[in-house]
């Protein structure tokens, strides 16, 4: 395991983010067969894609209005697959006390943010609900790290960034796996804190 990243088995864990040394931390929870296999049988046109800031109460209108508009089958596992990103956000929210979140559901084919890097934001949310999950590994200065690690489909990594550095410093870095030419396609949820959005 990477210096500074710890991995928890439930969403109260999450909370050991707020440790200074803390650079990371994984909530291990793989997706039931039957949700899992449904979302990889969806055609890539078909998967939730959006970006958009919101307020914790509106999640869940915004993600059947995104799974409608992106013609996502209405089903039982695509309820599931809306509470569990609205669960999601809700735990987010309540861990960095931010009631406005940039929510952004991703279908990636390429090698979107493939260098490893830290986010410029206080923290980030990250769940792959299909293909590979993020990679990660602490570096030294700018030099990539020597051994990848991959997150679990399914989990979710709370990762801190530059805003809200870790001490003492672990290097650990983070990106998204190279997957162009292999005909993969991810789905994956990604969640930030907006202090003071404005429109609201």
């Amino acid at each position: 395991m990477p210096v500074g990243v710890d991995m928890v088995e439930n969403a109260e864990g999450l909370s050991v983010i707020h440790r200074p040394d803390c650079a990371a931390v994984i909530w291990r929870r793989p997706l039931r067969a039957s949700i899992q296999s449904w979302i990889d049988g969806l055609a890539p046109e078909q998967l939730p894609k959006a970006r958009i800031v919101l307020p914790i109460e509106s999640v869940r209108d915004a993600v059947v209005q995104i799974c409608e508009s992106r013609g996502t089958p209405d089903c039982k596992n695509r309820t599931i697959l809306i509470e569990d990103v609205t669960a999601l956000a809700k735990t987010f929210s309540g861990l960095v006390s931010s009631r406005y979140l940039r929510l952004r559901l991703d279908v990636v084919t390429t090698n979107a943010c493939r260098k490893f890097h830290v986010d410029a934001v206080t923290t980030r949310l990250i769940c792959t609900y299909r293909g590979t999950g993020t990679q990660y590994g602490n570096g030294q200065g700018n030099a990539d790290p020597k051994r990848i690690f991959t997150a679990p489909t399914g989990a979710a990594i709370l990762l801190r960034g530059t805003q809200w550095p870790e001490q003492p410093r672990s290097g650990l870095m983070h990106r998204s796996p190279p997957i162009q030419g292999t005909g993969e396609t991810r789905l994956l949820l990604v969640l930030d804190p907006v202090p003071n959005p404005s429109g609201f």
